[in-house]
């Protein structure tokens, strides 16, 4: 039987580069809100298992994991990719949005795997990847909740690492900390209301395709790397905010006044 791999998001984007670069290795269990896109992937990917899930609903994903656990035997990849974004100013971001970037990018990877743990953690154990950002490591204008989520998936995955080892358990943890990528997730982002923001994204640095992500992301799980910083230019500007606060904030003020 061939080891199993779930991804979250994967109808789209990174989530569906990444099922095309596994499906030989892996019985893919693919997750995703999009049942047409979900619709796809069974006919791209056909042993695969797809399941339709709002990640926003505690609710559901528990009905789901309390699935996969009792058709399961076990689960050797576990990939949060699933994500939300938003564009919009701090004090015109409403809670609402906030409230669902946060469950969407981090209360919904934190549920997912803790239910699944005892599945990761069956026949010498498996590994959780985390789709994280550099956006987690230092602020970016516009980008308050996602900032938030991502600090917090970031903190709660590297205390869960810590955890695991102290404990001597056999599941291994990825974060992957992409900058910008080409994805649907700017293409839904949301405003500050809750509709589809309508100004285009600002950026720093260069854009990278989801094919060109995902590869490294199997490369690394294939390594048992702990963590991955693929773009040196986000990597080492989230190092100059640490070290000049002030320098990386009126550069930052800076690109976004001339976007």
């Amino acid at each position: 039987m061939k080891p199993a791999a779930l991804i979250t998001g994967a109808a789209s984007g990174l989530g569906l580069d990444l099922a095309y670069l596994l499906q030989h290795d892996y019985q893919l269990v693919l997750l995703d809100v999009n049942q047409e896109g979900l619709d796809a992937c069974a006919q791209l990917f056909p042993s695969a298992r797809c399941y339709q899930v709002d990640l926003s609903s505690s609710e559901a994903l528990t009905e789901l994991t309390e699935l996969l656990t009792a058709e399961l035997p076990r689960l050797d990849v576990l990939i949060n990719n699933a994500g939300i974004t938003h564009r919009s100013l701090a004090r015109e971001t409403s809670q609402q949005v906030i409230h669902k970037v946060m469950t969407v990018d981090y209360h919904a990877p934190v549920q997912l795997t803790q239910a699944l743990l005892p599945l990761l953690e069956a026949d010498g154990g498996g590994c959780v990847v985390t789709i994280g950002s550099m956006a987690g490591w230092m602020p970016v204008i516009e980008r308050a909740g996602y900032c938030a989520a991502k600090s917090a998936l970031h903190q709660y995955f590297e205390v869960l690492r810590a955890e695991l080892a102290t404990a001597a358990s056999p599941v291994r943890v990825l974060q992957v900390y992409p900058s910008f990528l080409d994805t649907p997730i700017e293409n839904h982002a949301l405003d500050g209301a809750g509709g589809i923001a309508k100004h285009s994204r600002s950026m720093v640095g260069k854009m990278r395709s989801s094919q060109w992500m995902a590869q490294h992301i199997v490369a690394a799980l294939e390594k048992r790397q702990e963590r991955l910083f693929p773009d040196r230019f986000t990597y080492f500007a989230s190092l100059l905010y640490r070290i000049a606060p002030r320098l990386y904030q009126r550069l930052m003020q800076r690109k976004f006044a001339q976007s």
